[in-house]
């Protein structure tokens, strides 16, 4: 069935930045509305034949025909677009944050949570963000155009991937310092008698006790100022957390001991803003192929530490604790709500990237499937890397003579302990150091290069032509959003440093945050746009409707288990589950959660509240989409819809076209 377009009487504005609304009588816009070819048999009785929901494909007879509407660029080989959601979602999160959640909730036993949570939340969210970019060929704040009383979604994950990249950052200042650090031989961390140790520092646990008046200076241990000729063992710090908590950060006592800022560590930090900056700042002309070495080198890495690891005394007992489960750990929420935490976290979901990624494909790509391989690579990724930090603790715990439990602080730097110690223990020490701390340095940083140049192009697309930032070329707002995160980022570097991370880590991009940004991605889908008709929307690209449970998944299980299951157990910060945060400190973690939550219901608000109408007509108005072209192929006759200009379309077309090429 063709399909004609036809002008709309009325005056309304029809633009990404008002979502074509019909609200603004002081519009000047005309608006485009995709209607039906009206047959000539109009009118005279005669019954015009229901159309598919995908008549447009249908018609063609062929699955794979292209849809010839949109001009918006494509992948040039699906192998791209599968890399590239490999070097943006499969980062730090899957060597840093997976194996610390499996030691902070009792090893093994972390895992069975943390595979059910992949398939009812990762799995589906995943591929709604995917399929939901290729589905209306944009990507960010625009993707909402098919409800664009919901655009706050799309501000609310702006917000977000600018705290993200706020404090993400940091893990890769902590790498690169530890890199700059991995050229001397020994390696600094793996010995003692350096002036950021204490008494306490010993590099060999088996020589707990010694007689001082025989063995005044031991070589393993620094010089003690003690009576006892017997030190208690559980005084005794092993050299790798020593420079980890008093060389790297200089941990203070709390959130209110901010003391002073490192230099070095103020050195790093530039450095690595630096070249974020410039790698985004003109953007990139060709994708090239490094996104197949950013993807792989990696894993070669963590290969051959693997090799190593598991070759070390005590490791097989770490893997045990990895994966025997404490069966009453089950019981505890706490392990619930991390395992959705991390899949949340690890798979990027409702930071915007991935419906971005998705709004490059064909329209006819088969991004079911795609979902499937993507999380298959970044959980077993995660997966992987647990074997690795767990082999590694059960030989520092066989070494020490303590339970694998207590044989580190189960913190967010976990991962700059076991690898640190694993590398150590090689021959050629410091050339693996190099390896693994510039493999961290591959992981991390094209992460942060889409996730900033995710921000940029969000920020320019929604400024105003005229106004300041606006007017400014590319090079000075990357600048300035650059120079903001950096100024930001001065609170992590001081002594204080680490309560900070792990407040912008616990509140402002993760946990709580990212649940409520899937919530209401699935309420939208599901019970606004409709879960059936994007079930319908996906068959007309891939041929054939996904599994129900995709549908249970967004309508039920993922926004009310997740979501609620995370407020109802909310508990107050705690760092190495000792230190307690101040009221105060909770106050500003909450305003950062805030500031992306309250998005979406200020924005639903707003837009209710300045259209005309009955309540009944505004909600009916504002969630209508707004197609793009290439929809036309498809759309039911019996539903007027609004029709995106091509102006439009080809403006954030431009735009956006620098993302996927970054990765």
């Amino acid at each position: 069935m063709l399909l004609l377009l036809k002008q709309k009487k009325g005056r309304v504005r029809l633009s990404l930045s008002d979502d074509g609304g019909m609200c603004e009588d002081e519009s000047q816009e005309e608006a485009e509305v995709a209607r039906p070819l009206v047959s000539e048999t109009e009118g005279s009785g005669t019954e015009v034949a229901e159309p598919s929901v995908c008549m447009g494909l249908m018609k063609t007879g062929d699955p794979n025909t292209e849809l010839g509407h949109s001009e918006r660029q494509t992948w040039s080989r699906q192998m791209d677009f599968i890399m590239s959601c490999v070097g943006f979602a499969v980062g730090l999160g899957n060597v840093w944050r997976f194996p610390y959640l499996c030691f902070k909730n009792g090893g093994g036993v972390f895992l069975i949570p943390y595979v059910l949570m992949v398939f009812v939340g990762g799995v589906p969210v995943f591929f709604l963000e995917i399929a939901l970019g290729q589905f209306m060929k944009q990507g960010g704040v625009a993707t909402w155009n098919i409800a664009p009383l919901f655009k706050g979604l799309g501000l609310a994950s702006m917000v977000i991937v600018f705290f993200c990249n706020t404090y993400y950052i940091m893990v890769l200042v902590w790498g690169l310092y530890f890199l700059a650090h991995s050229f001397t031989s020994p390696l600094p961390w793996a010995t003692c008698g350096h002036e950021w140790n204490t008494v306490n520092c010993t590099t060999n646990f088996s020589r707990v006790c010694f007689n001082q008046s025989l063995s005044p200076s031991p070589p393993n241990v620094s010089s003690l100022n003690t009576s006892a000729s017997c030190l208690e063992h559980t005084g005794l710090r092993s050299s790798v957390m020593e420079f980890w908590e008093r060389k790297v950060l200089r941990l203070s006592g709390g959130l209110d001991e901010v003391g002073d800022i490192s230099g070095y560590m103020v050195l790093c930090l530039l450095a690595t803003w630096v070249i974020v900056y410039f790698c985004i700042w003109k953007g990139v002309k060709s994708a090239g192929k490094v996104v197949y070495f950013t993807a792989v080198f990696p894993y070669l890495v963590l290969v051959v530490l693997f090799v190593h690891g598991v070759s070390l005394p005590g490791a097989l007992n770490g893997i045990i604790y990895y994966l025997k489960p404490n069966w009453s750990k089950l019981s505890e929420a706490q392990v619930w709500i991390d395992a959705a935490t991390q899949i949340f976290f690890s798979y990027a979901i409702g930071l915007g990237a991935l419906t971005a990624l998705g709004s490059y494909n064909r329209f006819n790509n088969n991004c079911y499937q795609d979902a499937f391989i993507l999380a298959l690579i970044n959980s077993g990724t995660s997966f992987f890397a647990g074997f690795v930090v767990f082999s590694v603790l059960g030989f520092m715990a066989a070494e020490q003579g303590v339970d694998i439990s207590n044989v580190a602080e189960s913190g967010p730097g976990l991962a700059f302990i076991a690898y640190p110690k694993a590398v150590s223990l090689m021959p050629l020490a410091p050339l693996w150091a190099v390896l693994f701390f510039l493999m961290l340095l591959v992981l991390g940083l094209d992460s942060q290069f889409v996730g900033v140049e995710g921000f940029i192009t969000g920020i320019m697309d929604m400024l105003p032509p005229k106004s300041f930032l606006g007017s400014q070329r590319r090079e000075v707002v990357v600048a300035i959003c650059c120079f903001t995160c950096f100024t930001i980022d001065l609170s992590m570097v001081t002594q204080g440093g680490m309560y900070v991370f792990q407040l912008f880590d616990y509140y402002s991009a993760s946990g709580i945050t990212l649940l409520w940004q899937a919530f209401w991605e699935c309420v939208v889908v599901a019970w606004v746009y409709g879960a059936d008709r994007f079930m319908d929307n996906v068959a007309c690209m891939i041929g054939y409707r996904p599994l129900p449970y995709m549908k249970w998944c967004w309508s039920y299980f993922t926004p009310v288990a997740v979501f609620l299951f995370h407020v109802v157990n909310y508990k107050r910060l705690v760092y190495n589950a000792v230190y307690v945060y101040p009221w105060w400190g909770e106050v500003l973690g909450w305003f950062l959660a805030l500031s992306s939550m309250l998005c979406i219901p200020l924005t639903v608000l707003y837009k209710l509240l300045h259209c005309k109408g009955t309540l009944m007509e505004r909600w009916q108005h504002l969630t209508t989409p707004i197609w793009g072209r290439h929809h036309l192929e498809f759309l039911p006759h019996e539903n007027e819809a609004r029709l995106l200009p091509k102006a439009e379309e080809n403006k954030t077309t431009l735009k956006e076209t620098l993302l996927p090429l970054l990765l």
